[in-house]
């Protein structure tokens, strides 16, 4: 059984939770899942890339499961997401933090600003250069070389709560799509986006 055809293939809003404590390897570079959120497709999610539709840009987020989304933020980092439900219909995962397990060396290569190993992958841009995942990675099977995505055993304790920095209507507490291992110290800040008000940390 491939990633696309077992438990990737259904909407990110069910696979986010269970991809926590997920370990995602690239080249040596070993990464457990702590935190993550979920985007949903065409005419679903007003904070989702996909929410008008495919271009170029988010055209790998309307292919098969189990496979990579990565995109420039801001147009300074990039971000990686796992894709989910079948084919077409735009779901996917955004890897926001985690903890690295095996290569730490390499990772504090690629990241020698961090200033603790808990800080390596602790945030979407920092994990993907923490991981050395590039716009290059996009559309990327992780189920191949130079990926592995092994799927825990079973269900870790998670929290959810508001994505982080998502403005407008896919904001705020009627998307509670960010998910998280309580108490991981690898998990990032929550940071509401300006427009939606003060609110306290939800970690």
């Amino acid at each position: 059984m491939t990633l696309a055809d077992g438990i990737l293939a259904r909407p990110a809003v069910e696979v986010a939770p269970q991809l926590l404590g997920a370990l995602l390897d690239r080249a040596g570079v070993r990464l457990r899942i702590t935190e993550v959120e979920a985007y949903l497709g065409q005419g679903l999610d007003p904070g989702s890339h996909a929410f008008r539709g495919q271009t170029r840009r988010n055209a790998s987020m309307f292919g098969p499961s189990g496979h990579l989304y990565a995109y420039f933020s801001y147009g300074m980092h990039v971000c990686a997401n796992i894709v989910c439900s079948p084919g077409g219909e735009a779901s996917a995962v955004l890897l926001r933090a985690g903890e690295i397990v095996d290569g730490v060396a390499e990772a504090r290569m690629r990241r020698p600003t961090s200033r603790s190993d808990r800080d390596l992958a602790r945030g979407p841009a920092r994990l993907t250069l923490a991981l050395g995942i590039g716009l290059g990675d996009d559309g990327a099977d992780l189920g191949e070389a130079p990926f592995t995505l092994t799927l825990p055993p079973e269900p870790v304790a998670f929290r959810s709560g508001p994505r982080t920095g998502v403005g407008g209507a896919g904001g705020g507490a009627e998307y509670p799509w960010r998910f998280w291992i309580p108490g991981d110290a690898s998990v990032s800040p929550y940071r509401r986006h300006p427009k939606l008000g003060a609110e306290p940390d939800s970690r």
